[in-house]
């Protein structure tokens, strides 16, 4: 199998030179952070002593005998100093947005979702538009299904509210919103759902149909002061970088102007969301890069969720016989996308989560690549095309990712929050070509690893326990779920770190510990390469940094000083 270990372990590390130079707002400071435990995939070394300039790596030495001059000097008194967590995959924007909405993740019955709403009303009385996030009907109980919204219009007769499942492919809406979109029984959309019961909107809208409905935005200060907490949230778990899979244009030049202000200080790879407008406006003008922001990818929809029985499958749902899930576009329009992304040298990365979408995915990718790579001599992987999710995906086309170095980008804590109603969904047979992370890191280059919060947590350590241990949080499964599966803590490591900034084109700057690399580091008490499995939730993070600058102190350090 190939393998993209562009970095890995400490010997090498030291003989790469430095990359350009650093963040204006780090100047030309130096900081040097002293006995850490330098934690790689390859090795775990007590004594290093590391020294950043202008936020990048400029020297490292095992011992105290160094001569650096520094500007702040941290004793880490033996922490475990990690290369800075990468999400390969999330909604930073989103869960940002969510802050100032319903949280709804965990609710236990549809009772309680209406309750937490009201309590959510109560206390934010101002608010004339009211959205939630998070509930999933797979955990109300055995048999559950979706709601009506006859409770929200009881509790909101006037006021509109939409909640969000968990995946964030399916609505409920009150009749409040529905009668402001327009919405009847008689409404259809391309690619999504109305659901209709009683010759009535029941209030659920699944897929292309959630985009009926218009959420009012909030204001730009509003939205800065919102992404500033979640960038505080980010740090607080040890994020350094963040790959925001479907932003807009707008959105994109907003957070840009905030991080030019030196006010949004997390590194982003944008994807862009599929739009004809912002698909014209970068392939005219090319990719955009800063030291914060990478924008050089567009973010494609191939189906739907399982959870919701939207992914699209190639034989039907074992618990829904008529159903094979919906492709939410055409395949034309993935077709002709491809072919001008791979001729202006963009990447193409599209949610696929049923065999079928997968399948679908796979043979237009290749098609696309295929006719590109033609007319080029190239060396390595120049495309690094990602699958999202790569959930469901059928044995024969493992092989598939490996022609044109297709990378799976996959979210771990899915396979943990799925295993109690996946095989429902999917059969005995089927649920075994599921959540099959190790047979898509023998048949590809890398293997990045996300959360794709706020479907999930954001803290990474839940990323690396569902990774290897592939149990939840009580312990269960005793054996661990599809264990042939589970990825070694190793690779779990380089999923969060190398492979991320590689399916990002940013392992020269990012991902390991090596000269010239900016100083994004994830500094905790535990090392998570040889601890026992039930402390890996217990880690802590002391420390997390960004271009040398620490950006989150962890209470329990002050405690020790």
């Amino acid at each position: 199998m190939k393998r993209a270990y562009i970095l890995t372990s400490l010997a090498m590390a030291v003989v790469l030179t430095a990359c350009d130079s650093g963040p204006s707002d780090n100047n030309r400071k130096q900081y040097v952070f002293t006995n850490a435990t330098l934690v790689t995939p390859d090795s775990t070394v007590e004594g290093y002593s590391i020294a950043t300039m202008a936020g990048k790596i400029s020297d490292f030495h095992k011992g105290s005998d160094f001569q650096w001059v520094a500007n702040d000097t941290i004793d880490l008194k033996g922490a475990y100093l990690y290369a800075g967590f990468i999400d390969a995959h999330a909604h930073f924007v989103g869960y940002a947005k969510g802050l100032q909405s319903v949280n709804l993740i965990g609710t236990k019955s549809w009772e309680e979702v209406v309750s937490q709403t009201k309590l959510f009303i109560e206390a934010h009385p101002n608010f004339n538009f009211i959205t939630g996030r998070g509930w999933d009907q797979n955990d109300w109980g055995e048999g559950s299904e979706f709601p009506t919204n006859k409770a929200l219009n009881e509790a909101f007769p006037n006021l509109p509210v939409v909640l969000t499942r968990i995946d964030g492919h399916a609505v409920i809406a009150n009749d409040a919103a529905l009668q402001l979109a327009h919405i009847t029984a008689e409404t259809t959309i391309d690619g999504g759902l109305v659901l209709v019961e009683a010759g009535r909107p029941t209030g659920v809208l699944i897929d292309n149909a959630t985009s009926l409905i218009q959420i009012p935005e909030i204001s730009n200060s509003q939205l800065a002061n919102a992404l500033l907490q979640a960038e505080q949230n980010c740090f607080a778990v040890g994020l350094t970088t963040i790959d925001d899979a479907g932003l807009s244009k707008p959105m994109i030049d907003f957070i840009d102007s905030l991080q030019q202000a030196a006010m949004l200080k997390m590194r982003l790879y944008a994807m862009v969301s599929d739009h004809p407008d912002w698909l014209e406006y970068y392939l005219s003008n090319g990719p955009y890069k800063t030291d914060r922001l990478n924008v050089r990818s567009f973010k494609f929809y191939g189906d739907g969720a399982l959870g919701s029985r939207g992914a699209c499958l190639r034989q039907p749902y074992h618990d829904d016989s008529d159903n094979y899930g919906l492709i939410l576009s055409t395949e034309e329009h993935f077709r002709e996308s491809a072919r001008r992304l791979a001729a202006a040298g963009f990447q193409m990365n599209t949610h696929a989560i049923g065999d079928s979408a997968n399948h679908l995915i796979l043979d237009i990718y290749n098609d696309a690549l295929s006719e590109v790579a033609r007319n080029m001599d190239y060396t390595g992987n120049p495309f690094r095309w990602r699958i999202e999710h790569a959930q469901v995906v059928s044995p024969e086309d493992l092989s598939r990712f490996t022609a044109y170095g297709i990378i799976p980008s996959v979210q771990p804590t899915h396979a943990t929050s799925d295993m109690y109603w996946a095989d429902e969904r999917l059969g005995e047979e089927r649920i075994h070509h599921a959540y099959a992370y190790q047979d898509l890191l023998n048949n590809s280059d890398a293997l990045p690893l996300g959360t794709d919060f706020p479907v999930e947590g954001i803290d990474p350590l839940n990323t690396f326990y569902a990774a290897v241990v592939r149990k939840d949080h009580e312990g269960y499964p005793d054996d661990g779920f599809q264990m042939e599966n589970a990825l070694s803590r190793e690779d779990a490591l380089r999923g969060m770190t190398i492979w991320a900034a590689y399916s990002n084109f940013e392992e020269d700057e990012k991902g390991s510990i090596e000269r010239g690399k900016w100083a994004d580091f994830t500094i905790l008490d535990t090392d998570l390469l040889h601890c026992p499995e039930e402390e890996i939730l217990q880690a802590k993070v002391l420390f997390t940094v960004i271009g040398g600058e620490v950006v989150f102190t962890n209470e329990q350090m002050h405690s020790h000083e």
